[in-house]
């Protein structure tokens, strides 16, 4: 086997400015050869089951973020192809010599994986703080990602998982469901009034997540009330639907609907999950004197607040929130949705994956026109390979 399918973005072929989507490709199949590469040593060989479809993967697809990221990444490694995608669970059929002395990870493992290969020799890597490595890579942006059939990955980014404990389907989910993790460990949430701004599958796992924390009354918002239906099926006690607007200010009729809600405090804590710059000042406005924001959304591009000194002046803690805590996130994870008493993992099966019904895309059945379509229809699908 030479060559196997791939989705991915070609910078001669394609061109940032020219194309959208992910183009199905041959690539060349990626093997171990420690004598070539001696870090192969630490690698493994992945069979990839399912992988999934993220907002940076839209992103992606749209040509709205990582442009200058994958440009530079790709001509570093001087080639113009790069194999996208981030979120997998897979089984290991090849290990390099010393995977298992150092990780314990054996040929037949399933296996899931943090999408940032950290560099394990900065600064923030030596205390602890792996999330935001000084030299990391990112899988599907800044090295080869897994939207194919086989991939190679450093055995040092592998999260061993037990079907029997978490299905399938949802360990390819554990990267994002980790940063929702991430980001309800920043703040108490027990007692707490919460707004969630944006309902994609990560502000979806935000609402459980505060649910299951502790959290008293959550409030989702989005432009979409397809994601409002869902995150109040996932346990939102209020939604807001917002419209979709261009400029950059708050919304006044949120502020208002906030303020109801809350006897005219504004709630404890926002997490903002979507990204635009008009969202960012939401969370500023809505959040109660003294209170505390997550700022989680990503989106390329200068950002402006207006009267900047109200954030200061109502005493607001903001958190930056990036990826996963590595691998202590891992392991609150894997806890919360092994645990059929919260029921989690069954809300995340039924209502974000609809149970797999039209969510999850064989790779052989891959077309641009019915990707795109399945996007539209669904805030998260799977690639099944």
């Amino acid at each position: 086997m030479n060559s196997i399918s791939a989705l991915t973005y070609d910078v001669k072929e394609d061109g940032w400015e020219t194309s959208t989507g992910f183009i199905k490709r041959e690539v060349t199949m990626p093997a171990l050869d420690e004598k070539a590469n001696p870090k192969d040593v630490l690698a493994v060989l992945l069979e990839i089951q399912y992988a999934g479809v993220c907002g940076t993967d839209r992103g992606i697809w749209n040509r709205q973020v990582f442009k200058e990221l994958i440009h530079q990444t790709l001509e570093r490694e001087n080639k113009s192809t790069r194999i996208l995608g981030h979120e997998f669970v897979g089984r290991v059929v090849e290990a390099g010599s010393q995977v298992e002395n150092l990780y314990g990870i054996r040929v037949g493992d399933n296996v899931s994986g943090d999408s940032h290969v950290t560099c394990g020799r900065c600064f923030q890597c030596r205390v602890g703080e792996e999330e935001v490595c000084q030299d990391q890579a990112i899988l599907g942006i800044s090295t080869d990602g897994i939207f194919s059939k086989y991939a190679k990955i450093s055995a040092k980014n592998l999260w061993q998982v037990d079907f029997s404990r978490i299905r399938p389907e949802i360990c390819a989910m554990l990267d994002p469901f980790g940063n929702a993790v991430h980001s309800c460990s920043k703040v108490e949430l027990r007692g707490k009034r919460v707004a969630v701004l944006g309902c994609g599958p990560i502000g979806m796992f935000t609402v459980l997540l505060a649910r299951a924390f502790g959290a008293v009354k959550i409030v989702a918002v989005d432009i979409l009330e397809a994601n409002l239906n869902t995150a109040k099926e996932l346990g939102a006690h209020e939604v807001v639907l917002l419209r979709k607007r261009d400029d950059i200010e708050a919304d006044p009729g949120l502020l208002q609907r906030i303020r109801e809600l809350t006897y005219d405090k504004g709630v404890d804590v926002t997490f903002e999950m979507a990204g635009p710059n008009a969202s960012v000042n939401n969370a500023l406005a809505i959040t109660r004197g003294g209170g505390e924001v997550v700022l989680f959304g990503l989106k390329d591009g200068d950002f402006v607040i207006p009267e900047f000194k109200d954030a200061i002046v109502k005493g607001l803690t903001l958190y930056g929130v990036i990826g996963r805590q590595i691998f202590q996130t891992w392991q609150t994870s894997q806890r919360m949705l092994s645990d059929k008493t919260n029921g989690i993992q069954e809300k995340v099966w039924k209502h974000i994956l609809k149970e797999g019904r039209d969510t999850i895309i064989p790779l052989d059945s891959y077309s641009k026109e019915l990707f795109e379509q399945k996007m539209a229809e669904h805030a998260k699908i799977l690639i099944k390979f």
